[in-house]
């Protein structure tokens, strides 16, 4: 039996962490993620991917009685740098991922959540990087992701105090894309992640391949590239069906 537990309803694949008792981050958790993330996304009735964890937390950080076996910094340097290029896979990824958080999302567990598109987060739930408290830093891009959603000072706080946020102050700050009461925290999500499903799987696929490139490129490529694939998917049977639909007063019912 995996630490990744995945089922598969209605378009949407439910990938749980089964890691206990935190469900850290560990190096096997790495390669079951990977391993699921190639599947999947050759999987065509996979429309939506939500990860979320058993038990008490979503992931409370990575596993630290792996750091133990580390024999150099090139040791450690090797590992910081593999969780960095998981979390990058995730992040541009080609289908929605969601993470639906509750209990805590600390070190390594906040650094995947913020790899995944979209973060719904339990009102109580707390998030945090505190690796400053063993002496260390984030190694896997939490210095780089941290910023761009709570902006350069607030992370500079968060680290260094190494104190975690609720989901309350996740949602203000900008870190929590939905904030929601932990009892409602699956069904919210579910209820999402169904909506995302229902619609043209090349249009979603587009919208998060631009996203993505909006990283790296300049305003000017980017609309150029938004330009192209506007037209690219214009005569596809998805935009095709689309627009039926609405003249039709219908909802449409997009294949592919």
């Amino acid at each position: 039996m995996g630490l990744l537990q995945c089922s598969v309803s209605n378009g949407v694949a439910f990938l749980t962490i089964q890691n206990p008792p935190a469900n850290a981050m560990s190096s096997v958790v790495f390669a079951e993620m990977v391993q699921h993330l190639e599947e999947l996304e050759k999987n065509d009735d996979v429309r939506v991917l939500v990860f979320h964890g058993e038990g008490r937390f979503f992931s409370a950080g990575a596993d630290i009685k792996e750091f133990t076996s580390f024999k150099s910094a090139d040791d450690a340097a090797a590992v910081a740098r593999k969780g960095q290029l998981v979390f990058e896979r995730v992040e541009n990824y080609s289908k929605p991922i969601i993470a639906a958080i509750h209990g805590a999302a600390l070190g390594g567990g906040l650094e995947f959540a913020m790899s995944c598109h979209i973060r719904v987060v339990a009102e109580n739930a707390k998030l945090g990087l505190p690796e400053l408290n063993l002496g260390i830093i984030p190694g896997f891009a939490g210095t780089q992701r941290l910023p761009r959603y709570v902006g350069r000072d607030k992370a500079l706080l968060m680290m260094a105090t190494a104190e975690p946020i609720s989901g309350i102050e996740a949602g203000k700050y900008g870190l929590a894309t939905i904030v929601v009461p932990e009892e409602k925290l699956l069904e919210e999500t579910t209820s999402l992640a169904l909506k995302v499903a229902h619609k043209s799987k090349q249009s979603i696929e587009y919208v998060l391949q631009l996203l993505s490139s909006t990283r790296t490129t300049s305003y000017h490529e980017g609309v150029e590239e938004e330009s192209r694939l506007f037209g690219d998917i214009f005569t596809s049977e998805g935009a095709k069906e689309g627009i039926s639909a609405f003249l039709e007063k219908r909802k449409p019912v997009f294949h592919k």
